[in-house]
């Protein structure tokens, strides 16, 4: 299966659809990749307008170099024009919600596959970062790591997994899911992202950060991060090994050749 090569991105920034103020500071944050989100952060009233300003959005965030990912909707009538505005040249990868198995992504693949066609872009571009956010799924993470088409990454969303299992999101009922949804990406050349705790309270920058490195020591290959002031944990954090510094220094010139 050919997939898209898995990304290097220490740090990556979500940025609500529809919040102009946030969009236009975006490139200046120093994060690899800015994550344009249009599920949890923009109201189901607000998400038509959030669409429409897509392509803007996408330029404007990745004026700093960074790479270009957005967050879709899981429910099928939400994710359709989700991806018909998402997918452009410039687009890395979308975060797929709620992902559950390997036929969720094949149905989406598909979708994805004619919209490449249909504006000319390299079909197979775009690639799948799969949010493990149900119990269910984590009898499938070796089958979506190794068959899921597109998938480039994996991570567990915390909060959403917590809420659906009845626990309290923190450090010790988030760490087996995550490392088992990292095991398994591991496994198959998949990059992992996450922090090991919760991360639902940004205003503690020195646990974040502690947090961070420590999920590097794990293997995590970089976190998502809502609050722009974490963007330099996440960098540092793996700046602190010198094999992964090299990787993300040769991720870096890349992005800045790609761009002229």
């Amino acid at each position: 299966m050919n997939r898209p090569v898995p990304p290097v991105w220490r740090s990556i920034l979500y940025v609500p659809g529809n919040v102009p103020k946030f969009i236009d500071k975006a490139h200046e944050r120093g994060a690899d990749c800015v994550l344009v989100d249009l599920e949890d952060s923009v109201q189901p009233a607000q998400k038509p307008d959030a669409r429409a300003m897509l392509p803007e959005t996408m330029k404007k965030v990745a004026r700093g170099g960074a790479d270009v990912a957005v967050r879709i909707n899981r429910p099928l009538r939400l994710a359709i024009p989700d991806i018909e505005a998402a997918v452009r040249p410039g687009l890395s990868a979308l975060f797929v919600t709620k992902t559950e198995g390997v036929q969720h992504l094949r149905l989406l693949d598909e979708v994805v596959t004619e919209f490449e066609r249909e504006r000319g872009m390299p079909v197979g571009s775009v690639g799948f970062a799969a949010m493990i956010e149900h119990p269910r799924a984590l009898t499938e993470l070796n089958d979506i790591a190794e068959r899921g088409p597109r998938v480039i990454a994996m991570m567990l969303g915390g909060e959403d997994f917590a809420l659906e299992t009845g626990s309290v999101p923190g450090d010790e009922t988030l760490e087996l899911p995550k490392r088992m949804v990292a095991f398994a990406a591991q496994a198959h050349g998949v990059s992992a992202f996450g922090i090991l705790g919760t991360v639902a309270d940004y205003s503690d920058p020195a646990a974040y950060r502690k947090s961070a490195e420590r999920a590097r020591r794990f293997g995590f290959s970089g976190g998502t991060c809502i609050h722009p002031g974490l963007v330099a944990a996440l960098n540092e954090r793996l700046h602190a090994d010198g094999g992964r510094r090299r990787l993300c220094a040769e991720a870096d010139r890349g992005r800045r050749k790609s761009r002229g």
